[in-house]
């Protein structure tokens, strides 16, 4: 039989696949244990962050309101007319000319009243209130903030560094994995 590309492609692959059974069945050759190494050095980590508190800055303010006069009396406006039309009526001679004069009057007598209403009326009252007014003020500063520890220990006569989230001390716990070469 004349071994072709295609043949000698399913050959290796079966022997790939072969191997790989025989890795995994075969009990676990590595071993891990814990030890301690000698801490060397340990220097703290800072990172300066922007800090924004918040305040409250509060103050009086004195803030002008305009408050509705009462309502206007008609007192002047109907005096007005009482009294024009009397002056209309003692003023025309003749029955239709009294008529005419106590209606003239009238009219007239109410707005003067009227006038005399709207010249003392002010349209509302001017007051002034002391109101309390409050803003949010941010104060921005920088602090330094510890983010860590840069370790460096001594394992095995070797130096190795790496960054902690605290202080170990003067001993560092170390994981060996030990695995044979093939």
């Amino acid at each position: 039989m004349k071994l072709t590309p295609r043949h000698i492609s399913t050959l290796v692959r079966l022997a790939i696949a072969g191997y790989a059974v025989t890795l995994l069945a075969s009990p676990v050759l590595a071993e891990t244990r814990f030890e301690y190494a000698d801490v060397i050095e340990s220097t703290p980590v800072y990172r300066t962050v922007e800090v924004t508190v918040p305040r409250e800055e509060c103050w009086n303010e004195e803030v002008v309101s305009q408050r509705r006069a009462r309502p206007e009396s008609r007192t002047p406006a109907l005096l007005g007319t009482i009294i024009g039309g009397a002056l209309g009526n003692a003023v025309g001679h003749g029955k239709s000319n009294k008529r005419v004069g106590t209606v003239v009057g009238a009219v007239l007598g109410h707005s003067i009243g009227r006038d005399i209403v709207a010249a003392n009326s002010h349209g509302g009252v001017t007051e002034y209130e002391t109101v309390r007014q409050c803003e949010t003020i941010y104060d921005y500063h920088e602090e330094e903030r510890l983010i860590g520890y840069q370790v460096r220990y001594r394992y095995n006569n070797e130096d190795y560094s790496v960054r902690m989230d605290n202080d170990p001390g003067q001993q560092v716990r170390v994981r060996v994995d030990v695995q044979p070469v093939f």
